[in-house]
Formats: structure tokens, sequence, C-alpha cells
């Protein structure tokens, strides 16, 4: 196996090549220009490879080394990006949050300006990767779940209660509203979210009071449901806290004469104790406090 050369040579070679010059090389990188000859010659050593040839003042790359700088840039790319990466997790602010999209969607989104007002100084790094389901202290400080993780030292708490409501755009609504549930398939298709057609508590829904619409449109995510909704094609079931701020501003009503379906309980995490950062216990907080304000409404 060859050894790698090490970062200092490579930085040289780097540099040298972007710049087709060691003398330019030497001022960037504040060194002499004879450094920088010898950092390339050892390079070459190790390589076994003519990296450079001169051209008049200055070098041009071999084609080695137009193969090894390729190679070069892309490491010390992501090698920057890590570097980036780590200067964010460093924000004394910084809380990260897991969260499923459509309830991050819907409503905790619309909140989060209201949050870093409260909170100065909070930078939340919001995730919606829900296989990160492990609070560690150091990649994930809160969860928002279906159930609980039950992990060793961990505070949990219940959430928020969702539930399952008939929605069309606001006109479509107000139309349906002034008409009865028996002309309401004459007036208007029906939106689906697929997993409702045989959900346990959904089906029935389906089968019993919607049997009769025409099908516009079916989706396997439920932001994509809403999406349609808003855009008047149709009346659809949906998460009211996916809806949520569709709903608060008008632009989706619910539809009268159908039966509201409990929808998924969800649970908020942290570790139990001393949190990393005073931030982490004021956010978990806020949830709380923002959850039990949208259970009163």
């Amino acid at each position: 196996m060859h050894r790698v050369p090490s970062l200092k040579l490579l930085m040289g070679f780097e540099t040298a090549a972007r710049l087709g010059s060691f003398a330019r090389a030497a001022d960037e990188l504040c060194l002499s220009q004879s450094a920088i000859s010898h950092q390339i010659q050892q390079l070459e050593q190790q390589t076994g490879q003519l990296l450079f040839r001169r051209v008049g003042r200055g070098v041009e790359l071999t084609m080695a080394g137009e193969v090894l700088q390729r190679t070069v840039q892309r490491s010390l790319e992501t090698l920057r990006s890590g570097l980036g990466r780590i200067a964010t997790y460093l924000d004394p602010g910084l809380v990260v949050l897991v969260c499923p999209a459509p309830l991050l969607h819907g409503w905790l989104q619309p909140q989060l300006e209201q949050l870093q007002q409260d909170l100065p100084g909070l930078c939340p790094l919001l995730s919606t990767d829900e296989t990160a389901r492990y609070v560690d202290e150091i990649d994930v400080d809160i969860t928002i779940g279906s159930r609980p993780i039950q992990q060793p030292d961990l505070l949990e708490v219940p959430l928020l209660q969702d539930e399952w409501l008939v929605v069309a755009r606001q006109d479509i609504a107000h139309k349906l509203n002034t008409s009865s549930v028996a002309e309401h398939a004459a007036h208007c298709p029906l939106i689906c979210l697929e997993e409702h057609l045989t959900g346990e508590q959904t089906g029935p829904l389906f089968r019993q009071w919607l049997q009769s619409f025409r099908m516009a449109a079916i989706y396997d995510d439920q932001r994509c449901v809403l999406d349609a909704v808003e855009r008047g094609r149709g009346m659809a079931l949906v998460s009211k806290l996916a809806a949520a701020d569709s709903l608060q501003v008008g632009r989706l009503v619910k539809v009268e004469g159908y039966p509201a379906l409990p929808g998924q309980s969800w649970w908020l995490s942290r570790v139990a104790g001393e949190t990393r950062s005073s931030k982490v216990n004021q956010v978990y907080d806020w949830l709380i406090a923002k959850a039990a304000a949208t259970i009163d409404k």
C-alpha cells in the first residue's frame, strides 16, 4: 500500500498547480520558493511520478499531476466542508431537533420565528431524518416521534395528539359547506393519501362516506396531498397538525359533515438531567408550552 503524503505536501502541490507557479504558491502559503520546490520534490519521490514540467517562468502539470490535482482538490473540499460543519456544531446556540416532515412543515415551521424571538441566540438545526431516533447529546438533542424511544436516561413526554380532518380550499369548502353532504361528490373530486385507503381507522371513512367521490389523485406523501388541496384540485382527509398553518391563515377550511378521526400521538424526548447546553432545556420547555396552547385552541 502506498504511503499517503502529508497534508503539508499536498497543500503545497495544490497551490502550485492552481496558480501555475512555485513563486506565487510560496507567496500564498507564506513560504519561500525553495520550500515549495522541496515539497514538490518530496511529493514526486513519494509518488514516483513527475508532477510538473517547466514552461517559461512558470510550471504546468504533467498528466500524472493533473490526475493528482483532481484527487487532492476533491479531498481538500471534503476536508473544508467537514471543518465547516464542525464550526457549525460549536455554535453555543445550536440545538439539533429531529421532527417528522409533515409535523415540522405544518405545526413547527410557522412558529420558528417566535421561538427564536423568545430564545435569543438560538440556532435550530432541524432534521426530518426519522431514522435518527437516538438522543446522544452530540448529534441529536431533541426528537419528536410517533412513540417513546425508551432509551435509558431520557426524559420523554406526550406532546401532541393529532386528528384527521376533511378539508378543502377556502372557496371550495364554502361551496361544499352551503350544500348537503349528499351533493358534495357532484361538486368536488377527492385527493387521497394512499395509506388511508386501507388504514384501520381511515378505511371505513373512505368506504362509507367517500366511496361515491371521483378520485382526482392518490399520493404517498402527505405534503403532496396538502399542496394539491391548496391548489384547488379537490378535498382531502389530512392531518390537522400538518395542515395547521394552512388552517390558521384560512388557505384550507374544514368541510363540515364528516367525522374527525383520531390521528397520531407525538412524543417529545431529550436527555434527562443536565443537557449539552441550557438552550436544549429551553427549547424542550418551549415546545411543551406551545403544544399545550395548540391543544387549548
